[in-house]
């Protein structure tokens, strides 16, 4: 772990940063919401110098650009590539990873060789060629090939590019199956860098997996080995997640030897409201809302912030909301005051340099005195997201780099390494997921070697609530692995058939794409997608392989958003997503602009949108049946037993919920009615024999009256219940989202006295909320990669049985890591419930404001008695 994040003393904190965070708490009422505050102290550089072989020309450009040399981490892993090694270098947020690869990728161009450059993000790679060609080296014919290319350029770039920046995407759906209009690239490929890539993990980060191994066997095709450079933030073993991504040995380089500004970190947990939720359950104010306040505040002060927020419509929202509290600031300022050019609220009229080598040549003369003009408080404040349009995102990025914009609301899209320097502070409302990525997103500030400021704000859900009231969950301990299965036989399958009709597979390639192939192989001629023949498989459909393998998990085309008066397209939506983003009635966020949702046309894949300004936010809910198909690993847990194994899902959105923006209140449920989709996958389940709950029981309940009464209230639904990602419950089982809200601490954790019966159902379906939101905690996951059911006696075990579930078919490993560390998970799961300090349940603890069966019932004192048994030695 980078010596810049451990525990400290105060005495550390910069004065700017810790000044910064006195004022955010200069309002009386936030004074209590700070629950830790984290110094992170600065480092100082190590030494610098440039490696024997990297050509002159480049040194002096980049001693031009104040780059005096390598630190010790870039120079190592350039060496290592340059020795032909693989190499995967692991080291912190603004540490200079690209510095570690632009010199041997050029070094290579200059003797004639190519370079592939993979992203998972457009931006980064719109960034990295701006970086380029700040370089002005005319060698390097640098070009970005992705869905934003237009045509007549990507012939230029196949014939002409010896740095090629694309993604995932891109090298599946069109590079590698069109390998022979790429063959003199191909045939000097020198080195293929993977940037980011702690961001494959799960089933996308299998899915690229299979994508390198088919990038392997194409190069081979046309006498080509490259060397592959894989650059990641900081992650436990990189060597052995480099050795899963790309099935090639790979050497590590972890020791960061950057200079780094102090960092103040604070962990904040909104105030809880006056408000009441479902059934009188303790209303906190949302992270979100929050994150407005005190992101207007940082605008008002000039303080150059991003908001990170879990979601596109969380991006809109925040910045909707931020844009308002600054133009009631505005109103209470005189129209026209005098307004000098260092004024932080005057902006100089200038283009922004460095976008090409005549920028460049211009920026260098005699500058032309600014027109300095009154900027609007609120246009310094906008959101950005994935689903954009490219000349947005575009207009956006340039805005942000030349400190047009102040603040900026954005998703994890400007969390993978866009050059954005001068930043003073990060918000980032809700745990990102893991531990790394929280590192990354707070390592956005200070970029340029300032102090900065960084506040993680808290949802209403159990692991927020867990993770501010436990700082050493966070603070000195090391990131998380990357978790990826790419012999998943669902991401296996659809790129062997890929890869066959790029070339015919023969019995050579089976090492390259694993264990698991041939059993793979033979299935798929089963099914009549390849056909064997003594020289090998092949792909014989004039259908395009590379459709059957959907890289992303989005399950289909994306749904595009239409204003239905103006025709206008808005953005789009992933097809899964557009069941809980956009159906009828969804209150759908552009741009700072809202819109509500009149139709979602899953056939033509179009949903229309009215304009409108409705003063509350919807949510989508599900319910899950759930039905074993095989356990493929069980062991002992305390008196029951825990099992990891193949389950088949099956889930559909049934309703939505009206929450009043800025409170947080429920307004009322509206009803949905959804198609259902199927999943089989992976999951990690408990379960509990009556003896064991005996305990627990009233004397005349009988063992399924608990069975009885969800299935009266559920009807015919009869296997298990969730909601998308995240928990849940049902008649056989019920599911939530993976949160709930934090209200607090409960002083008496012990549950109702011993003989007092406990309603066995609502006691499995609070716990199972509660363990759904703390296994990101264990598992390099997001609460929206997973999901849950409960029932206190499912038709498949005979018994009280809680499911937790990979959201994705095939499985993704997190169940399975679920498995691997059940007791450390829920016991912390049993904590997170028994601290809040509410009496029955609320978000922070139990609740989920996405539960199928609107939380009922929920027994919170009884899931801590269930989970006392359950962990009993």
């Amino acid at each position: 772990m980078p010596n810049w994040k451990p525990v400290t003393p105060t005495s550390s904190s910069s004065a700017r940063t810790g000044d910064l965070l006195t004022r955010l708490l200069a309002v009386p009422a936030r004074r209590g919401r700070v629950t830790h505050v984290e110094h992170v102290p600065a480092r100082h550089a190590g030494e610098a110098r440039w490696p024997d072989w990297a050509p002159d020309l480049l040194v002096a450009r980049l001693s031009l650009q104040g780059v005096e040399g390598l630190w010790e981490h870039q120079l190592h892993a350039a060496e290592l590539v340059k020795r032909g090694q693989n190499v995967i270098i692991a080291t912190g947020t603004a540490s200079g990873k690209s510095l570690a690869y632009v010199v041997p990728a050029v070094t290579e161009i200059f003797s004639g060789g190519t370079v592939l450059y993979l992203t998972p993000t457009k931006a980064l790679a719109a960034d990295q060629l701006r970086a380029l060609r700040r370089l002005r080296l005319t060698q390097v014919r640098a070009a970005t090939y992705d869905g934003d290319t237009p045509p007549e350029e990507r012939r230029w770039v196949r014939q002409n590019a010896n740095y090629v920046l694309t993604n995932p995407d891109m090298l599946h759906r069109s590079i590698l199956p069109r390998h022979a209009s790429w063959s003199s690239f191909w045939r000097r490929l020198r080195l293929v860098v993977v940037d980011e890539c702690h961001g494959y993990r799960g089933v996308f980060g299998s899915h690229v997996a299979q994508i390198l191994r088919r990038l392997r066997r194409v190069s081979a095709k046309y006498g080509a080995s490259p060397v592959f450079l894989l650059a990641s933030a900081t992650a436990s073993d990189p060597a052995a997640a480099g050795m899963r991504l790309t099935g090639l040995e790979m050497a590590e380089v972890t020791t960061d030897a950057s200079p780094r500004g102090s960092t103040t970190f604070a962990l904040w947990e909104p105030p809880l409201t006056d408000l009441r939720g479902e059934s009188g359950a303790p209303v906190r104010r949302t992270a979100t809302a929050e994150a407005a306040d005190l992101l207007a505040d940082l605008v008002i002060e000039d303080v150059r912030t991003l908001a990170f927020v879990r979601s596109r419509r969380a991006a809109e929202a925040v910045a909707l909301s931020a844009r308002h509290t600054l133009e009631e600031v505005e109103a209470l300022v005189d129209d026209d005051p005098p307004y000098g050019e260092d004024h932080p609220w005057a902006s100089p009229l200038r283009d922004e340099p460095g976008e090409s080598a005549e920028a460049e040549e211009a920026a260098s003369a005699p500058a032309a005195p600014a027109v300095t003009r009154r900027v609007r408080l609120a246009d310094r404040v906008a959101a950005y997201r994935a689903g954009y349009l490219a000349d947005d995102r575009r207009v956006l990025e340039k805005a942000l780099r030349s400190g047009e914009l102040t603040g900026l609301a954005t998703t994890n899209a400007l969390e993978l390494g866009v050059d954005v320097s001068g930043l003073d502070a990060v918000l980032i409302a809700g745990w990102p997921g893991t531990r790394a990525s929280l590192w990354q997103q707070a390592g956005r500030a200070g970029r340029d070697g300032q102090d900065a400021l960084a506040v993680l704000i808290a949802r209403d859900d159990p692991l927020d609530t867990y993770i501010v009231h436990h700082p050493e969950a966070v603070f000195g301990r090391p990131v998380e692995a990357i978790v990826l299965d790419p012999d998943n036989p669902y991401v296996l399958a659809p790129h062997l058939c890929a890869a066959a009709a790029e070339i015919p597979l023969g019995e050579q390639d089976l090492e390259i794409f694993g264990p698991s192939a041939r059993d793979a192989l033979d299935d798929l001629v089963a099914q009549g997608l390849l056909r064997r023949r003594p020289a090998g498989w092949f792909w014989t459909s004039r259908d395009n392989a590379a459709d059957l393998a959907d890289i992303r998990g989005s399950g289909g085309a994306p749904v595009q958003v239409v204003e239905a008066s103006t025709g206008r397209l808005l953005g789009t939506v992933d097809e899964p997503s557009s069941h809980t983003m956009v159906h009828p009635g969804a209150v759908y966020l552009h741009q700072s602009e809202t819109f509500v949702v009149d139709v979602l046309d899953l056939d033509a894949g179009v949903a229309l949108v009215t304009a409108a300004e409705p003063d509350y936010a919807t949510f989508a809910r599900d319910v899950t049946d759930i039905r074993v198909i095989e356990s493929l690993r069980s062991r002992d847990l305390g008196p029951g037993t825990l099992h990891f194994g193949s389950v088949e899902v099956t889930r559909q959105v049934v309703s939505y919920l009206k929450r009043r923006t800025q409170t947080g209140e429920v307004l009322g449920e509206e009803p949905l009615d959804l198609p259902p989709r199927t999943l089989c996958t992976r999951a990690v389940w408990w379960t509990l024999p009556d003896p064991a709950l005996a305990g627990l029981r009233g004397e005349d309940r009988p063992a399924n009256a608990g069975e009885a009464e969800r299935t009266a209230d559920a009807g015919s639904r009869s296997a298990g219940r969730t909601r998308d990602p995240g928990s849940g419950s049902g008649s056989a089982g019920r599911s939530a989202d993976s949160g709930s809200r934090s209200a607090g601490r409960l002083a008496d954790a012990g549950g109702p006295p011993a003989g007092h019966a406990v309603d066995l159902g609502g006691a499995a379906h609070a716990a199972e909320h509660a363990a759904i939101g703390l296994l990101p905690l264990f598992a390099t996951c997001d609460r929206w990669d997973i999901g849950g059911v409960s029932t206190e006696l499912h038709p498949d075990t005979g018994l009280l049985t809680v499911f937790v579930y990979d959201g994705h078919d095939g499985g993704a490993g997190f169940a399975e890591r679920g498995y691997a560390r059940a007791s450390d998970w829920l016991t912390a799961t049993r904590e997170a419930i028994a601290s809040c300090e509410c009496d029955r349940g609320c978000p922070s603890c139990i609740q989920s404001p996405k539960c199928g069966n609107g939380n009922e019932p929920l027994d919170k004192a009884g899931a801590i008695r269930l989970l006392d048994v359950l962990l009993s030695p």
